[in-house]
């Protein structure tokens, strides 16, 4: 392990011991030392953090979070070597404005899952729709799909279990019998086309190992264009967190349509999407058409239909 590696590794340890879980840092550095090692470099400096935070193609967004953690490993790295450069707050500017949620319809989800068909490797056919078809129907995140261990499917009473969320908790995720069959064809398949790897990752790269989410979202937009979807707006572009959303207003337009006490049943979508109350839950909510008609509809025949 190279002196920075060391350093990145005694970094997190210290942020970790005090709370800060780190998942999305940890790899991000990981990366930012290897381009360091890449141009010969060994100190940190605000040109070197800026050369790398800017080369992805990622949001305006994503590219000041990525010098936002380049700047908490430099102030550790200053306290040990003088001539490391902290680059200054702000450098890089953020997009004021909150994406809107996209909202798949049953015809894109196909498209996208038809689209991972044209992925060049075997396994990577399978596994972006496999993945695809997880987020769909669970509404869990990115993240958590792509740490799932193999031991964290329980095959027998149908749960995943979801660990280090993203409040620190673990849960248990219902799964229908056929996301069970898509899971346990996927993983059979692995299995074959992968016989000895040693990672124990549920989902895997076709070197074996666990998937990165900058490589996991360099993928799926290309399956957007693909699959031709198209943003509905500037702010609002297809995204895999978007089947988070997508799954929230689908599960509360099944409640309207059956005619169940829908603020009552709440609390049970927050806990199944990992939010520690409903008032998170709201935000994936999006104004539907389908879902506004709904609840206005709902209101109408509670309250009687407007004035006299």
């Amino acid at each position: 392990m190279s002196g920075l590696g060391q350093c990145l590794e005694d970094y997190l340890a210290v942020r970790r011991a005090v709370g800060f879980k780190l998942v999305r840092e940890s790899y991000l550095l990981a990366d930012f030392i290897g381009f360091m090692e890449r141009e010969g470099a060994t100190i940190v400096t605000t040109q070197l953090a800026i050369a790398w935070a800017t080369q992805t193609k990622e949001s305006m967004n994503w590219r000041a979070d990525r010098l936002d953690a380049v700047r908490g490993f430099a102030r550790y790295l200053q306290v040990f070597d003088p001539n490391t450069e902290v680059p200054p707050a702000g450098l890089l500017p953020r997009c004021s404005s909150r994406a809107m949620p996209y909202i798949y319809d049953d015809a894109e989800v196909a498209a996208l899952l038809a689209a991972a068909q044209t992925i060049r490797s075997r396994l990577g056919r399978c596994t972006y729709a496999t993945l695809i078809g997880l987020l769909a129907v669970t509404g869990m995140r990115v993240g958590e799909a792509i740490r799932l261990d193999r031991d964290d499917v329980d095959w027998e009473h149908a749960v995943l279990t979801v660990r280090t969320t993203k409040f620190g908790k673990s849960r248990e995720v219902a799964l229908h019998a056929t996301a069970v069959a898509a899971l346990a064809a996927y993983s059979r398949r692995r299995d074959e086309l992968i016989p000895c790897r040693t990672s124990p990752s549920f989902f895997a790269s076709q070197a074996g190992t666990r998937l990165q989410h900058s490589n996991v979202n360099h993928t799926y937009r290309y399956l957007v264009r693909a699959a031709g979807l198209q943003p509905a707006s500037p702010r609002c572009r297809p995204r895999l967190h978007d089947f988070r959303h997508t799954f929230a207003v689908r599960t509360v337009l099944d409640w309207y349509r059956d005619g169940g006490d829908v603020a009552a049943r709440l609390p049970l979508l927050s806990t199944y999407l990992g939010h520690v109350d409903p008032i998170s839950t709201y935000w994936y909510l999006s104004g539907t058409p389908e879902l506004l008609a709904l609840a206005s509809q709902r209101m109408q025949n509670r309250f009687g239909g407007g004035r006299s």
